[in-house]
């Protein structure tokens, strides 16, 4: 079945994407339900995903389809990943909020209030990298966004897509990301490997964004900031998982000493109690049941539709419309940029692109580092833009909450990072690759 080659094996993605799509836009849109999208489990679209591909491949028995199944989840990139997003969670309901506010606070202490809106950035960049997650950094910062914002004067809208973009930076380069995990699992690369790669793409475009907030933000009055109180010494953890996972430590190893120094510092500073310590840690392993439930579910998808014929087709494709290592890698950015659009969640989108974009990338000589970071960026690039994203609705929510009504279109002009992103994405491509160099 290898030559098989059949578009109507992609059926399950079109399943999906009608289903999530059309339910979310219905709920979020026609029915006013705020947060709409993410009143629809995603595992449960997924489930219908599963059973039309189990309906598709009607030339074996169940049995069969269970093997195939069985198969494509016994891949150690998957059981990798998901043990990952476990120990993340651990890691991340170990330390919780605090040691975030204590970064924030610090960097605010040390600069006036007219370099508020960059070093905004810089806080959620730094924070994002740390806790790998965008959603809650957004959280996090927002209220401290808002803050400055009413005591500045500086436009919300403004304010409130600095940190979206800050956010959308750890995201696509923080080891303990699920958006990292997944890519690098995915692909068959060292999270090292990827970082580095990836740091030459984020990096100039967050630089440059820096630079425009500056110069935006050059000739407006700003007030005093009011800084709360911090404690440095908490920020630790996070920066042994940092420095462990930049120095290529494997990443089993880093997350447990991250877990062992959080739960020391929080429990020796009387941060929490030992019951709030066990129930932080399964809110924070139950907060990756579900991207773990996904991981699977694409990955029996995934295989039955690679033996309908499905990924062979749409890499033939790829082969026709792209005939060069560098229409390759577009390509792979497009796919995993069009899954985003569909699924409002760049975690699912880089699972469900993963399988396609290991194929692309052998066919056409891509590094295992270069194709973990296209799929990592660009769909951090349109999830950080996406107005029914996430990102936008949590940022939303959190600013109507404090008596700001704003829109995700006064946001979107203020989402500087995530355009720099795709300048810096599309050079990336284009200009001599990482194994060139």
């Amino acid at each position: 079945m290898e030559n098989k080659k059949s578009f109507g094996a992609l059926l399950p993605i079109a399943v999906f994407v009608f289903l999530y799509l059309g339910l979310g836009i219905t709920l979020e849109y026609i029915m006013d339900v705020p947060m709409g999208f993410y009143n629809v489990s995603v595992v449960v679209v997924f489930m219908i995903a599963l059973l039309v591909a189990c309906i598709q491949a009607n030339g074996i028995n169940m049995n069969e389809k269970l093997k195939i199944m069985a198969n494509s989840m016994a891949d150690p990139n998957i059981i990798t990943m998901i043990l990952i997003f476990l120990m993340a969670g651990v890691f991340v309901g170990v330390l919780g909020r605090s040691s975030a506010e204590s970064v924030a606070y610090f960097l605010l202490s040390l600069i006036p209030a007219d370099y508020a809106i960059p070093v905004l950035f810089l806080i959620s960049a730094f924070v994002s990298l740390a806790m790998g997650t965008s959603v809650g950094t957004i959280t996090l910062i927002t209220p401290i966004a808002i803050a400055i914002g009413g005591c500045t004067g500086y436009p919300m809208p403004l304010c409130v897509g600095t940190v979206m973009g800050g956010a959308m930076f750890g995201d696509n380069l923080s080891f303990i990301s699920d958006t990292t995990i997944a890519a690098c699992n995915g692909q068959g690369c060292k999270m090292q490997d990827k970082f580095k790669a990836n740091f030459k793409i984020a990096v100039p475009a967050a630089l440059l964004t820096i630079i425009v907030l500056y110069f935006l933000t050059l000739e407006r009055p700003a007030g005093d900031l009011n800084i709360e109180e911090y404690n440095l010494i908490k920020i630790i953890p996070y920066l042994l998982v940092l420095i462990g996972g930049v120095m290529g430590f494997n990443v089993f190893l880093v997350l447990l000493v991250g877990i062992i120094s959080g739960s020391i510092l929080m429990l020796g500073m009387g941060e929490i109690s030992s019951l709030d310590y066990l129930t932080n840690i399964g809110k924070g392993t139950a907060g990756m049941f579900e991207t773990s439930m996904v991981a699977i579910l694409v990955s029996c998808i995934g295989g039955l539709i690679a033996y309908n014929g499905g990924f062979n087709a749409l890499l033939s494709t790829v082969h026709k419309i792209f005939s060069t290592k560098k229409g390759g890698m577009l390509g792979i950015g497009m796919l995993v940029g069009f899954m985003d659009i569909a699924t409002a969640n760049n975690t699912v989108a880089i699972v469900m692109t993963n399988p396609i974009a290991k194929k692309i990338s052998e066919s056409f000589n891509i590094s295992s580092k270069e194709s973990a970071s296209l799929l990592d960026t660009f769909s951090c690039i349109f999830q950080g833009i996406l107005p029914y994203g996430a990102q936008m609705l949590v940022a939303l929510s959190i600013a109507t909450s404090l008596g700001w009504e704003i829109s995700a279109f006064h946001v979107l002009p203020y989402l500087l990072y995530p355009y720099l992103l795709l300048v810096s994405s599309i050079l990336f491509v284009f200009l001599p690759s990482i194994d060139e160099d």
